[in-house]
């Protein structure tokens, strides 16, 4: 994967890109997301936003919230259809993995009750779920929030 790369976001219009990938697939389609929330989603600069690279075209997307509650949630990670089964996904996970155990013991997704491959997917990088969050997103439709932990919060020291 020599011309794979992860680079943060851009600007407006390779969010509007990626925005209009989303849509498409996943489970932001099968639960109808609106285009105008993930491009929200995608701009807030609250959030740390990233893309990913092959062979010079854009093939997924990462977006973390890094401070708050759960300082060091996932909030959206995408590899675009025709790129997915290829290891990308994995190498994403393992990209904000490196970014948030630097700040935090924790990290924490989201998943759709329906994804079951995505949950298979996470379970075995090591995450485990915690919770069920019902009716979280849209009207009945569940999400597991999941956590993969370094171990607790007392005594651990940021790296800088």
């Amino acid at each position: 994967m020599s011309s794979w790369h992860i680079r943060p976001l851009r600007d407006a219009v390779e969010a509007r890109d990626c925005t209009t990938h989303l849509v498409e697939f996943g489970p932001w389609h099968t639960l109808g997301i609106a285009a105008e929330r993930l491009f929200n989603d995608l701009t807030n600069p609250q959030r740390e936003v990233f893309v990913a690279e092959f062979g010079g075209q854009m093939i997924g997307v990462l977006v973390l919230h890094l401070g708050g509650s759960f300082d060091g949630y996932i909030q959206l990670i995408a590899v675009f259809p025709e790129f997915q089964n290829r290891g990308f996904g994995k190498q994403l996970i393992q990209f904000a993995e490196e970014n948030i155990f630097r700040r935090t013991q924790n990290v924490f997704l989201c998943v759709s009750s329906f994804n079951d491959r995505a949950q298979k997917f996470y379970e075995r990088l090591g995450y485990q779920r915690i919770g069920d969050l019902e009716n979280f997103l849209v009207a009945g439709q569940n999400e597991i929030l999941m956590r993969k932990t370094r171990g607790p919060l007392v005594g651990f020291i940021p790296q800088k």
